[in-house]
């Protein structure tokens, strides 16, 4: 037995590194470590309750909308407030615009770029995947970069500025539209839209959101050569490598229900287990902190009831990630938790026939970015300028409130409380706390951990590539995860 501790990890939101116990050629155990220490709890503990729409955000410079959201809802709730109908559907936009953002940012510039790395250099899929894909040098980042910040226009018009916007408020949007800037926003989507079926897909939105089994999508991956279109190009360069097999994921995947313009969620929320979508009880999450370096509890806490106060550096802890869970559990969440929590049939069949992994994952996010584009331009359609895009209520002295919503990477929730008028108690858990978490006291690894169990390490390597590919098919963030 030996250990390798690899990182810090380049193409990575924030600061990790995982240490592995290696024998026999493959990860036997693994460690997963956030060591970055933030405070946004501490920092908005006592401020007025508005304050939280403008530090929340600012925990992150790739979700910063999804934090506003969470935040929003959480006010919303405690002001019992409902949210104008035209500013659902414009967050909803100024939401997906981010989402889609980071799925395509994801795949072409953390993602694919590990296909180019010397060690594939004998493969024969190699020159083409490099030539493509290699960081800084690629033809792809060529095209994908000025798609990517004409599609960021969205953000433009509808929240005036990304990140950090301030214009998602608890009762809706500050900036209403115009017929005629509603007309820009369809002429932006349609734009990318071109862009995505030229490049990405070499084909229709509409095509690749309806395939529905594994077959379907091996045929549509041989109707053209293997370069044609960059997701063509990964399914190859994945059945090559195996990646169906690589970075196995837990039982349980979960969804708290994503985008809400519909009147219920475009993706529903709630539990994907063996095959069925259960329900989600809400009231079943808590934060364990045995294997953090987090001051110590008797038990895990409900996120309501929360603490996040630093410990004195002794103990077993080794990660400023806390472990959170679902009914002991431990859970993944993401594009592909959405996707089977949704009942999308070609997702359902890739983890129904090799459970959650590397390709799935991929998979998942890849077909999320084509079914949400679809939605988005039904959803302008659905604005009604020259109506009210915003409802306003006032914060009760003392009370409660939860903010759900889906970042990119998955789940994310703010648990608010608020007493004599100011933040009495404020706890998030993100996406990437529930995928990296460390081990919980009774010894359950995170999904990552989980997921790191096995893979392949070469003679020599120092940074082995299938730890690579596990680690980024999550598409971590990891600043949102300590926050």
């Amino acid at each position: 037995m030996s250990r390798l501790v690899v990182g810090p990890f380049n193409r990575v939101e924030g600061d990790l590194e995982v240490k592995l116990d290696l024998s026999g050629g493959a990860v036997r155990s693994a460690e997963v470590v956030s060591p970055l220490y933030r405070g946004f709890e501490q920092i908005l503990r006592g401020k007025p309750p508005e304050d939280a729409l403008v530090y929340a955000p600012r925990i992150c410079g790739i979700c910063s909308v999804s934090q506003s959201i969470a935040a929003a809802r959480a006010l919303a709730e405690v002001q019992g407030l409902s949210v104008a109908e035209n500013g659902r559907i414009a967050i909803d936009l100024i939401h997906a615009a981010e989402n889609v953002a980071d799925h395509l940012t994801h795949f072409y510039l953390f993602f694919m770029p590990d296909f180019a790395r010397e060690a594939y250099a004998g493969e024969p899929w190699h020159q083409a995947a490099a030539a493509r894909f290699r960081a800084l040098s690629g033809t792809a980042a060529e095209e994908v970069l000025p798609a990517r910040a004409q599609w960021m226009h969205v953000m433009g018009l509808l929240a005036g500025h990304w990140p950090h916007t301030l214009g998602i408020r608890p009762g809706g949007s500050t900036r209403a539209v115009t017929a005629n800037e509603q007309a820009r926003l369809a002429g932006i989507v349609g734009a990318f839209r071109r862009f995505l079926e030229r490049t990405l897909f070499s084909d229709a939105l509409e095509r690749v959101a309806a395939l529905a089994t594994i077959d379907e999508l091996a045929a549509w991956r041989e109707e053209k050569p293997a370069t044609t279109g960059d997701f063509r190009h990964f399914l190859a360069i994945s059945e090559a490598l195996g990646l169906g097999r690589l970075g196995r994921a837990g039982s349980l995947f979960m969804s708290y229900g994503a985008y809400h313009a519909a009147g219920g969620h475009l993706f529903r929320r709630g539990l994907w287990r063996a095959g069925r979508q259960v329900p989600l009880d809400l009231s079943l999450i808590a934060e364990d902190t045995e294997n953090a370096w987090y001051a110590p509890a008797e038990r895990p806490l409900p996120p309501a009831l929360g603490e996040t106060v630093p410990g004195d550096g002794t103990g077993k802890g080794y990660s400023w990630c806390k472990a959170p869970r679902l009914a002991g559990e431990a859970v993944e969440v993401g594009a592909i938790a959405r996707q089977l929590v949704n009942g999308h049939p070609l997702i359902s069949e890739l983890v129904g026939s090799g459970g959650g992994n590397v390709h799935a994952r991929v998979v998942a996010r890849v077909l999320e970015i084509a079914l949400v584009v679809i939605a988005m331009e039904r959803w302008i359609r659905d604005l009604r300028p020259g109506e009210s895009f915003c409802d306003h209520g006032a914060t009760a002295a003392d009370s409660q409130g939860t903010g759900l919503t889906e970042a990119a990477r998955g789940s994310l929730g703010h648990w608010l409380a608020v007493r004599n008028g100011r933040i009495a108690n404020y706890q998030i858990i993100a996406p990437t706390t529930w995928n990296f978490s460390p081990r919980d006291r009774d010894g359950n690894p995170g999904p990552l951990e989980l997921a790191l169990e096995g893979a392949p390490v070469r003679q020599g390597e120092t940074e082995p590539v299938a730890v690579q590919h596990i680690v980024r098919s999550f598409d971590p963030c990891m600043v949102c995860t300590v926050h």
